[in-house]
């Protein structure tokens, strides 16, 4: 089970990370749920999320279990 503990600009640094090395790790999707869970994200934060998910879908980011 994941166990993240979210800061306010977690997903923008997330989002910047996983951007710069091309893959979503499993510690990082991790952030994301906890983000989504939370039910807690501003608009610009929902907008990254979803601007990830598309590149998974695009296949312009690799989804990794490391």
């Amino acid at each position: 089970m994941c166990q993240v503990y979210f800061l306010e600009s977690t997903i923008a640094q997330l989002f910047a990370h996983v951007l710069q090395k091309g893959k979503l790790t499993l510690t990082d999707r991790c952030v994301l749920m906890t983000a989504l869970v939370n039910n807690s994200l501003c608009q610009e934060e929902e907008i990254l999320i979803n601007r990830l998910l598309h590149a998974v879908r695009r296949g312009r980011l690799k989804v990794v279990d490391e």
